[in-house]
């Protein structure tokens, strides 16, 4: 059964309690939260001591920019203050702002982010034990644990980790060592289906692991509206975060999937020129219809259901649709749907 979450789209620390609470009673299955113009664990920790059931998690936080050690500490205090419902979801973003943006090295993403997770894993390890801490990678090590830093075992040890991943690489490796995948919004059934999914499941069967043990979520483009004025308004954004996403090179595995990565360069040229007109208008409607939903609300739900069906994602949200665009009261059957 598809769950629909929901994104944090306030992060003043002084308002997240009430936003929280709400989408709660509204019924979503998890608040999900962005490294982008704010930290993505404050609000979390705002939001664990506020609410009581739904689920709460990052998506994504920039794995290289922290320490494991850090990772390992923030996510350990907010599983516990959340009673068990935090998700940890880290992505290595892109070499420019990684470089550029947070000042760390960048080299050999894939194999780097499998050692934080494992780095994290074995953390936890001693934490919850009392084992000795012997973390030896290419990346990190961790050897010194003394009980004055260590803050002892909690009621609830595991610590769901999902990662960001495009490429087959990160989309093995996350069946392979990871609780969960964050599919990127820029995504298609076909490509869901014919690449993430058998990546994933190579990597499942790998570490002897059952597909049931493992979470595909991610936000999906909707082009939502109950006129036709308010879905073509709804329709010009979403092509223009489409022409975004896919002028980057790194995403080229999902328009290969349909035979498109021809635009990618061409794309990527605008970008740099700065000729966001340009860009949008090579997104034509075919590719639209490939990448997004469209329609009033209801028949958006409908529509999810049927484009994830059999399990091609396990969670999703709509993408840049604001909790509060409707009356709670719609909100509430529309959710209680997806339920």
């Amino acid at each position: 059964m598809l769950k629909l979450d929901a994104a944090l789209r306030h992060y003043d620390l002084a308002h997240v309690s009430a936003e929280a609470r709400r989408l709660e009673e509204l019924g979503y299955g998890a608040l999900w939260t962005q490294e982008t113009q704010h930290d993505p664990f404050l609000p979390l920790g705002v939001a664990a001591a506020s609410s009581g059931a739904i689920q709460l998690g990052t998506a994504i936080a920039v794995a290289f920019a922290r320490s494991p050690m850090l990772l390992a500490y923030t996510a350990w205090d907010l599983q516990n203050a959340s009673r068990g419902r935090f998700i940890l979801g880290l992505g290595s973003q892109v070499k420019a702002h990684n470089e550029r943006r947070f000042s760390v090295k960048f080299e050999s993403p894939g194999p780097r982010l499998r050692e934080v997770v494992l780095a994290l894993r074995a953390i936890w390890q001693a934490w919850q034990h009392g084992s000795e801490l012997d973390f030896r990678g290419d990346f990190y090590r961790f050897n010194l644990m003394t009980p004055f830093f260590n803050p002892g075992p909690i009621a609830h040890p595991h610590v769901p980790v999902y990662i960001a991943g495009v490429n087959r690489y990160m989309c093995r490796m996350a069946g392979e060592v990871c609780d969960g995948l964050h599919v990127h919004p820029f995504h298609s059934p076909k490509y869901l289906r014919e690449f993430v999914h058998p990546a994933v499941e190579e990597g499942l069967k790998a570490r002897g692991a059952s597909r049931a043990a493992f979470t595909f979520v991610s936000s999906t483009f909707a082009v939502v509206g109950d006129s036709e004025d308010e879905r073509r308004r709804a329709a010009e954004a979403v092509r223009r975060q489409i022409a975004f996403y896919a002028s980057t090179r790194t995403y080229e595995p999902v328009l290969a999937a349909h035979g498109w990565e021809a635009v990618v360069p061409e794309l990527h040229r605008k970008s740099v020129a700065g000729d966001w007109d340009g860009m949008a208008a090579l997104i034509t409607d075919e590719m639209m219809a490939t990448f997004a939903v469209f329609g009033t609300l209801e028949q958006v739900g409908e529509q999810l259901r049927q484009r994830y069906a059999g399990g091609l994602l396990d969670r999703t949200a709509l993408y840049e649709i604001q909790p509060g665009a409707y009356d709670d009261a719609r909100m509430k059957t529309f959710i209680r749907s997806f339920s």
